[in-house]
């Protein structure tokens, strides 16, 4: 006979993957290039795409608009904040779709000559930027021949963003950030969680599922995560894998390998339910209590 903790797993399950249920959501998947024009005129498709499915809430992968044959291209395309054809872009297709549209990260200048700021963008559904997130965790890596050394061409940033939104509080983060919980702690109660990504293969294989599900689970909030997905024309492989999950861990949709949509519905009802019957964020504590 199931325990009555089984029983409520079983339910909050069910009530949680239902799609019918709440506001709309979409990550999308890409393998971009280098040529800005062309990885915009994807963009826009897949965004006609996740607006064909309803969805009000639109979040590009990190690196969406550049994947360069070398580290340093990024640069040569960077902008100044408020003006540029990347940020014209998502501030045109947010208010022509009237939706909330998410750049995973936009190249922006920083004061540092030879860096950029990797930057998330948050639309609202009439074009305006209403959040700017700088990723603070750069990226290093050193497995066989995996070689990656984002501070060597970005400059970190210094603060946590999390906004309020027509669907609940969001807490915004960029890929390598996901390795970090202490980070969305100190983001307060968030009910969405952004981690528009390019994890490699490697270590998405090892690692990626398990991150997304663990930071869902850990602050009880729906985790949209967005991936840059396939081989590149620079010879890299990215992991691919985008997915929603719920804040009982589930995964609710995802793709596993080039381009695409992920689309599903976040329940607030559902969420609160998750939050009333296991009150995890409540019990926190940092000794002594």
């Amino acid at each position: 006979m199931s325990s009555h903790s089984d029983t409520l797993m079983e339910s909050l399950s069910e009530n949680g993957n239902d799609n019918n249920r709440g506001v709309r959501v979409a990550a999308v998947q890409m393998a971009s290039g280098p040529s800005v024009a062309a990885n915009l005129e994807e963009a826009l498709r897949l965004i006609e795409l996740a607006v064909s499915q309803d969805a009000k809430l639109v979040v590009l992968p990190e690196y969406f608009c550049i994947m360069g044959l070398q580290d340093t291209d990024k640069l040569e395309v960077r902008e100044q904040p408020g003006n540029g054809m990347i940020q014209s872009f998502l501030s045109e297709t947010a208010k022509r779709f009237g939706i909330w549209l998410v750049g995973g990260s936009v190249p922006l200048v920083s004061h540092v000559p030879d860096k950029i700021y990797n930057s998330c963008l948050v639309y609202d559904d009439h074009g305006r930027l209403v959040a700017r997130y700088d990723k603070i965790h750069l990226f290093g890596l050193a497995l066989g021949n995996e070689r990656f050394a984002e501070e060597r061409t970005i400059k970190a940033g210094d603060k946590v963003v999390a906004l309020d939104s027509p669907f609940g509080r969001i807490g915004l983060s960029i890929c390598y950030d996901l390795r970090f919980p202490e980070l969305y702690r100190i983001m307060g109660k968030v009910d969405i969680i952004l981690a528009p990504s390019a994890f490699t293969a490697i270590t998405g294989k090892a690692h990626w599922e398990t991150l997304i599900r663990a930071r869902a689970i850990e602050n009880q909030a729906y985790v949209i995560a967005p991936a840059q997905g396939g081989f590149h024309v620079s010879g890299r492989e990215t992991n691919g894998d985008s997915m929603i999950v719920d804040p009982w861990g589930g995964v609710i949709d995802r793709l596993a390998r080039g381009p695409g949509v992920v689309v599903a519905s976040l329940d607030q009802a559902y969420q609160s339910s998750v939050r009333a019957s296991l009150p995890a964020l409540e019990h926190r504590c940092l000794y002594p209590c």
